[in-house]
């Protein structure tokens, strides 16, 4: 990309555009696990949402740190915000006909 003017913008440079851009802070999520009742702090990459048809069929996982269990938990519309909101990786479930 070059530093030139762009068409959308007379007289804005890429440089311009980015100057007052500054380093972002990774999301974390807070969790628990019901196995060990460890508390903790989730990076977006270390969960997973599943969107489904009905609530029964959206959640969302985990590995728990501090045991090892692999955790699922109901997902509402509100969690369901927050995850996407937040960078977690989003799988849609479809169900069959």
């Amino acid at each position: 990309m070059s530093e030139s003017a762009t068409s959308a913008v007379p007289g804005m440079t890429v440089a311009s555009a980015f100057a007052g851009m500054r380093s972002v802070t990774p999301v974390v999520f807070r969790a628990g696990c019901p196995d060990c009742r460890g508390s903790f702090e989730l990076a977006a990459s270390a969960l997973r949402l599943a969107i489904g048809a009905t609530s029964r069929t959206t959640f969302y996982s985990f590995t728990c740190p501090g045991c090892g269990i692999s955790v699922r938990k109901p997902a509402g519309e509100r969690i369901i915000e927050l995850l996407t909101g937040g960078g977690v990786s989003t799988l849609r479930l479809h169900s069959a006909l």
